[in-house]
This record gives C-alpha cells, structure tokens and sequence, in this order.
C-alpha cells in the first residue's frame, strides 16, 4: 500500500463554499461564544501574571484566579460546548433567505485516523423543529477526490456535496 500526501486541509473550506453557494449563511453565534470565554480565560491569566504585587504577597490571589473559580470554570465551560454543542461540526448555517424553514444545517465531517472513509453529515441546527429533517450523509473514499498526485479534484466533491445538500432538502419536501 502506496501513503498518498493528500491536501485535504482544502476539503473542508470547499464544504463551507459548496453550503453558502446553496443560499445557507453561516451561523458564528457558537464561535463568538467561544472566542468570548477565551478572551475572558486569558484576561484572568493576564491579571493573575500582572497583579502588582510580587509573589509571597499575592499566593491567595493567584490561587484564586487558577484554582478556585474563573480559570478552571472557564475552560470547563468551553470543553462542555465543545463536546455537547459543536461536536465535529464544521459550520453552522442559518436558513436561506427567503425560505420557509425555521431551521438552518449542522455540517460534520470525519475522517478516522488510518482510514480513507471520509463521513459528511447533514443534519439540523434544531432537531426538535417541526421542519427538522432527518440527517443524511454520505461516506466515500477521500481517493475518489484526489488525484494521484495528491491534488482535490474540486468538481467532483463539489457536486458530491451538492448532492448531499439536495437530499436533505428533497427529503424535507417530501414529509
């Protein structure tokens, strides 16, 4: 067996073009969240750094801030959003404009270490909707993608995506 150097860091940004393409714009409520708990765990890192005083003095202080409450609350915080809400999500969408769904898309993907079967999800941002469709996915070999070379084949996954988008909204035509 041949290892292939492929370039698949393109894949995922050519799922996101294929989606927003569709009409779909992307839902960066999640991702503002977390950029904001970031921001505000480095802020009680920078002011246990650069508390005025030294280091005898300000013990409690600095167990405080690390040990006792925002540090650790903090990024417990965004490893729970991480692992209930974003799980292998690559983008979050809200409905197309115009459209009568109350709903946007969840797209996930996975690729497991070792394998060449890549999964692409399609599920709804709100399952509990009444016009939440069930998920479809496909799973195909990254090789039908690339060349031997290790080069994406752009139309052929851009269609497959395409494709897969359809389904999901076929099926939510036919309920």
């Amino acid at each position: 067996m041949v290892a292939l150097d492929l370039d698949t860091d393109k894949v995922v940004p050519l799922c996101v073009q294929v989606v927003k393409s569709k009409g779909y714009t992307e839902d960066t409520r999640l991702g503002n969240w977390k950029l904001a708990i970031g921001a505000a765990v480095i802020a009680v890192a920078l002011l246990a750094q650069f508390y005025p005083k030294k280091f005898p003095q300000n013990r409690e202080f600095l167990l405080g801030c690390i040990a006792l409450y925002p540090y650790i609350l903090l990024n417990l915080v965004l490893l729970i959003l991480s692992y209930t809400k974003e799980k292998d999500a690559i983008l979050f969408t809200h409905p197309p404009t115009g459209s009568f769904n109350s709903t946007g898309l969840v797209i996930s993907s996975k690729l497991p270490r070792f394998l060449d079967m890549y999964t692409l999800t399609i599920a709804s941002a709100d399952p509990q909707s009444i016009s939440a469709n069930k998920p479809v996915h496909f799973t195909k070999s990254v090789t039908k993608w690339f060349t031997k070379e290790g080069v994406l084949v752009e139309g052929l996954f851009w269609k497959d995506v395409e494709r897969l988008i359809d389904d999901y909204n076929s099926e939510r035509k036919s309920k």
